[in-house]
């Protein structure tokens, strides 16, 4: 998804009404017909004046005046009915109209929400975070204004105009030329003008989205902004971009503004002109071309002239809503554009399954049993095996670039079998992050194989792959919820002691009985009301309760005291027992105890071995170890 600033693709409109078809496949028929019922009654009016004029006008002539009262009250009668009808229309198209706008916003809503969930790390990695919830705020308000007020006024307004447009024609073709001569003027107008609104409040729409993106990064990041006393570079970062939202915003609403006015003046011109051409034709008994065959009378010029106002306004009125259809289809484009995102590719067909074993065998059984298999079905011969998950890593030849331009893994080779803990160190950047976002598939590799247990990684589907992995990141994500609830969402089928027995394997559970409801304790903003160390052992803990086979810990300890991470160490070697781990860490005493450390160096790997054989080897790892820096 690009900021570059452009106009909605030319299909958005038709997807906008497809997609509200859609949603509501009975309602929308019922609402258009109840807005073009009241939009022909709006046009109606003039219509029972010209028989009310013409009744008088007659009577006035002829003298005879006694059918007169009873034409005019008939004629009212009529008009009255038409109207109670259309208020009736009027109330079930509000209705109908406020249900569908908030439900199809609704339904977006979730649609993207849902779409969100399937696509790939990479689209959260390239794009700002408040971009991408300006398209639940801003964008879905715009679209909001265009569905409730915009489509239905336009709709309305084309309804009456061709209703109009026809009652002039069937009055008088003269005064309907005039008319028609001035609305060419006004359109050329609409067009010139509201071109450029248009193209400066889409400009408008993705300046505000990255306003909101530059704000919710400050906030964030508010407390390195108060360390490194940046206040002032920030606000003067903030100024230059609202700086030029409220340029964008300021040249939309010029256009905007200048075209109201200009149209309405334009129809005033237009009103008098019919009033002259009226009287001039009415005066100089100039022959009617009309479709009623009606001379051209007092009868005719005056409902002509409520017409042509009535025309005009409407003419008037697109103008005033072009800007926020403009707006809307930006909003909807985005919109759309997300939703037509290619979703996490995933071709696999190796699933994960409970297992048991009879008869020296696995077999797949429903119910949880602690072990856990395998099922790779073979599309040769039909047949389906099971093997066990053990957590057996292999990455043979693995090549790697975030871009085809620029590779930063190079010939990754490492075998980790099950049971060991391999130790990634490195300077920053040197590829050890990349390697575990490889083993999650967060990102696919250029060339080599990963082996999960024998079995390509390509070949697993993914939300299993990930399910028999558990990550520890340097970042603790905390959800809004109790503690309990955090640490079940290593697994939400936990029972309570479960997660107690986690959180007493990650050394957590002391701080959380000291908390003031315990583990029913509720956390907000991200846990904000604990430390960083505490946090973090949430996260170890909602990783134990997970119990899989294979754990990968990106920089587990970092936010963790000596003191702490003595107790958190005993726990975190308790819940490494047994398992495939992958550390990736700063800290000496993390690294030293590990079966295999991988020394990497601008993607490559470049010394292997426990701790003992590369002091001895006197390389890269033995300037670090004994040059007493951290290995970050």
């Amino acid at each position: 998804m690009s900021n570059k600033p452009h106009a909605a693709k030319k299909g958005t409109t038709k997807r906008v009404i497809k997609t509200l078809f859609e949603f509501y496949p009975v309602m929308l028929p019922l609402t258009i017909f109840c807005i073009l019922f009241n939009a022909v009654v709006s046009s109606l009016p003039s219509v029972f004046m010209q028989k009310v004029i013409e009744a008088v006008e007659t009577s006035w002539q002829s003298g005879v005046w006694d059918e007169v009262g009873k034409t005019i009250l008939g004629t009212v009668a009529i008009l009255a009915i038409f109207y109670v009808l259309s208020l009736a229309s009027g109330f079930i198209f509000n209705q109908t109209m406020a249900i569908m706008t908030q439900g199809t916003l609704k339904k977006l809503r979730v649609k993207m929400f849902n779409k969100m969930q399937d696509l790939p790390v990479k689209f959260f990695d390239t794009n700002n975070h408040g971009d991408i919830m300006s398209h639940y705020t801003n964008d879905i308000d715009t679209l909001r204004q265009m569905i409730s007020q915009s489509f239905p006024q336009l709709f309305v307004t084309a309804v009456t105009v061709t209703t109009l447009l026809f009652i002039m024609f069937y009055f008088c073709l003269w005064l309907a030329l005039v008319v028609i001569a001035g609305v060419v003027v006004m359109l050329i107008i609409t067009q010139k003008v509201g071109g450029g609104s248009a193209r400066h409040f889409v400009s408008q729409q993705i300046a505000l989205g990255k306003e909101e993106g530059y704000i919710e990064e400050i906030m964030n990041g508010q407390k390195v902004v108060k360390v490194f006393c940046r206040e002032e570079e920030c606000k003067a970062d903030f100024d230059r971009i609202n700086d030029k939202l409220f340029e964008e915003a300021e040249r939309a609403n010029k256009y905007a503004n200048i075209l109201g006015p200009v149209l309405n003046n334009i129809g005033n011109i237009i009103y008098v002109l019919v009033a002259v051409a009226g009287g001039f034709l009415y005066l100089n008994n100039v022959p009617n071309v009309s479709i009623s065959g009606l001379a051209i009378s007092i009868s005719v010029v005056v409902p002509f002239l409520n017409i042509t106002k009535q025309f005009t306004g409407n003419i008037g009125q697109i103008s005033h809503q072009i800007n926020s259809v403009v707006m809307g289809l930006a909003g909807a484009d985005r919109i759309f554009t997300l939703l037509d995102l290619e979703p996490e590719a995933d071709d696999g067909y190796v699933t994960l399954v409970n297992a048991k074993e009879e008869n020296g065998q696995l077999t797949e059984c429903a119910e949880r049993t602690g072990l856990w298999a395998w099922k790779h079905p073979h599309q040769a011969d039909g047949t389906i095996t099971y093997t066990p998950l053990k957590g057996a890593i292999v990455m043979d030849g693995v090549d790697f670039g975030y871009t085809e331009e620029k590779t930063v893994l190079h010939d990754i080779k490492l075998f980790a079998e099950p049971g060991q803990k391999v130790a990634f160190v490195g300077a920053t950047g040197a590829g050890k992050t990349t390697i575990t976002n490889l083993l999650n598939r967060f990102y696919d590799i250029a060339d080599g194989k990963i082996r999960y247990d024998g079995i390509n990684i390509n070949k697993i589907k993914k939300s299993d792959l990930r399910r028999s992995l558990g990550v520890i990141l340097q970042d603790t994500n905390l959800f809004t919820g109790t503690v309990m609830d955090n640490i079940r969402y290593g697994r939400l089928d936990a029972s309570d002691e479960e997660c107690m027995k986690a959180a007493r394997l990650a050394g957590a559970h002391d701080f959380i009985s000291r908390l003031p409801e315990g583990y029913n304790t509720v956390l907000t903003e991200n846990g904000s009301s604990l430390s960083q160390g505490q946090r973090q052992l949430l996260a170890i803990s909602r990783a134990a309760v997970a119990d899989p086979p294979v754990m990968i810990m990106d920089e587990a300890t970092s936010s963790i005291d000596t003191h702490t991470e003595a107790v958190v160490q005993r726990g975190m070697d308790a819940l490494m027992k047994g398992r495939t781990v992958f550390v990736i860490a700063h800290r000496l005493s993390t690294v030293k105890n590990s079966d295999v450390i991988m020394v990497l160096e601008q993607g490559r790997i470049i010394e292997r071995g426990n701790h003992e054989k590369l002091i001895a080897e006197k390389g890269k790892y033995y300037q670090l170890y004994t040059g007493a820096f951290e290995l970050e």
